[in-house]
């Protein structure tokens, strides 16, 4: 049931003639007679819009539209003014009422007003429903994990959110950085306006730069009516650029003018635009040894990186794949209508010592096949890929000797990746295939740590 409207006025029978039209019009309506009364009627009851008379004695109707402005935000309100002051009406709508009436009042205008108030609060209702849905969608707290490791990087990424600065996410594929990427935004004052992706690996070297900042018609062949780019649809909001590495060096340029000047200059185009966007960029890539390389600039490097990120890979934080995995399982089975499927505690251990090459995204896609082929009742150890399936060797049997005076963890993974390499004569594939991790993770830890094969 909808709320009612509160009526306000000072006179008792225009109060009680425009009461019984709003009801004939099918409107529930409770009556105020004065200020005071009213904010008393509001603080008892929830309505759906106020209608009040600005020329009231004691509170006046803008005393009134004020008080209601602190306490309650979020209602609609429509005054109703003498002819000769229109003027005061046009303040209060500066104030915030949403339309004014003026009296004598016409039933038929009285009835389209309201209509249209009425709709004009069932929309922000809508955007407020849709705007909290997307909080749970996106909001950090749906980033699941305790682990520190995690904790830090959210910490930071919540901190981050409050400015404009640019962030330059960065993690193996699958470790979701363009979830990250949607809590910053949706935990920013830009949070109400696009949040706008492009994967700058997945488009054609010929047409990104028309994906990124559109083209006027007749740019090229095919170009047969002006295009509006990724930036401009993001303008006001969030440019998230995923897989930043794989940019052209000649659109690098491009991209340095927007992080730079807030200008973009369409394909074909005569002259700049002026266009207005957070940036947050990803990669999996090392862009240091891009830019020794020649093949990443310096000084957009540093213009995106304002505050780095670096999302660890699950195998990083094994403290939160259980949660994971109960997470997704609970997800993959309300989706699949799989409410009879159990998955007991004693396989979680086979989940918690896989070393998930492929991260977040490569558990979640296992656990939903599990669901999806499971033939009922509880998960067995069969019923598991058989990658998860597998011993791992103990800790044991590495024969590591810990000094006394500590050791570097990155040091000993970059050394196990360096023997790896040797062992295999620097064959990626068999070296990560030995090491438990997938060629793409691999290479992204040899770019982490500079290792080459010697020429």
């Amino acid at each position: 049931m909808r709320s009612p409207i509160l009526l306000v006025d000072d006179e008792e029978s225009l109060l009680r003639v425009t009461q019984v039209r709003l009801q004939k019009g099918g409107h529930m309506v409770n009556i105020a007679n004065g200020g005071v009364e009213a904010l008393r009627i509001l603080a008892a009851q929830p309505h759906e819009l106020l209608i009040t008379d600005l020329m009231m004695p004691g509170m006046t109707g803008m005393d009134l539209l004020r008080r209601v402005r602190l306490d309650y935000p979020d209602l609609t309100v429509i005054v109703m003014t003498a002819f000769g002051t229109v003027e005061t009406a046009v303040e209060a709508m500066k104030l915030g009422a949403y339309d004014y009436l003026t009296k004598p009042i016409d039933g038929d205008e009285l009835l389209l007003t309201v209509s249209r108030a009425v709709e004009h609060q069932r929309m922000r209702e809508e955007i407020q429903t849709l705007r909290t849905s997307l909080d749970k969608k996106y909001g950090f707290e749906n980033i699941i994990g305790r682990s520190r490791a995690l904790l830090y990087v959210l910490d930071v990424a919540s901190r981050a959110a409050r400015s404009d600065t640019s962030v330059l996410i960065r993690g193996e594929t699958g470790t979701g950085k363009e979830l990250l990427a949607k809590a910053i935004h949706f935990a920013s004052g830009r949070r109400e306006c696009p949040f706008v992706a492009i994967n700058c690996g997945t488009i054609p070297r010929e047409l990104i730069e028309s994906e990124l900042f559109g083209h006027v018609k007749g740019a090229f062949t095919g170009a047969i009516a002006h295009k509006q780019g990724k930036v401009e649809l993001a303008d006001s909001g969030t440019l998230f650029l995923d897989e930043i590495g794989e940019l052209p060096l000649e659109l690098q340029v491009k991209l340095l003018r927007l992080a730079q000047e807030r200008e973009i200059e369409k394909v074909g185009g005569t002259g700049p635009s002026r266009v207005d966007v957070r940036i947050i960029a990803a990669t999996h890539r090392n862009l240091e040894a891009m830019i020794e390389d020649g093949t990443f600039r310096e000084d957009l490097y540093y213009r995106l990186s304002v505050i780095p990120l670096e999302i660890p890979p699950l195998r990083e934080r094994p403290e939160d794949i259980a949660e994971l995995t109960q997470h997704f399982f609970v997800r993959a089975k309300e989706k699949h209508g799989r409410g009879d499927v159990v998955l007991p505690q004693a396989l979680l251990r086979y989940f918690t010592t896989y070393r998930w090459p492929g991260n977040v995204r490569e558990l979640e896609n296992v656990i939903e096949r599990i669901v999806v082929l499971a033939r009922g009742g509880d998960i067995t150890i069969d019923d598991l890929p058989p990658n998860l399936r597998k011993e791992r060797p103990q800790l044991d049997a590495l024969q590591l000797d810990l000094p006394e005076s500590g050791i570097s963890l990155e040091g000993v993974e970059k050394e196990l990746i360096l023997r790896a390499l040797k062992k295999f004569d620097w064959n990626q594939s068999q070296a990560a295939r030995y090491l438990d991790v997938s060629r793409k993770t691999l290479i992204y830890r040899m770019e982490k740590f500079g290792l080459r094969q010697p020429v």
